[in-house]
């Protein structure tokens, strides 16, 4: 498991790679904790290596959004394999997220 993360103007790209569950809490946050809270900033969770996601994963994804201004952030997670996708459209993550 990586995670990688990269800055372009306001946009923040998170890429996860293999398993994402509790062992990747802190390299999760460090993506994005230096940036100020309530930040302008545009969130892109890259999916697409990503083949596990567990319930710690939906709480530092729902820790990311209040760091992100929560009702005002803006994020985006994209390329999603199936399984994926269908765990976060079952915890209703498509209310709190853009998926795509």
């Amino acid at each position: 498991m990586s995670i990688n993360s990269s800055v372009n103007g306001n946009t923040i790209t998170i890429s996860i790679n293999g398993r994402f569950d509790f062992s990747s809490h802190k390299e999760f946050r460090e993506a994005y904790r230096n940036l100020p809270e309530g930040s302008s900033h545009e969130f892109i969770v890259d999916m697409s290596a990503t083949d596990y996601l567990d319930s710690s994963a939906l709480g530092m994804m729902l820790l990311l959004r209040e760091h992100a201004g929560s009702e005002q952030a803006n994020i985006t997670i994209k390329n999603c394999n199936n399984e994926v996708k269908e765990i976060l459209l079952v915890s209703n993550f498509d209310k709190l997220f853009k998926i795509s």
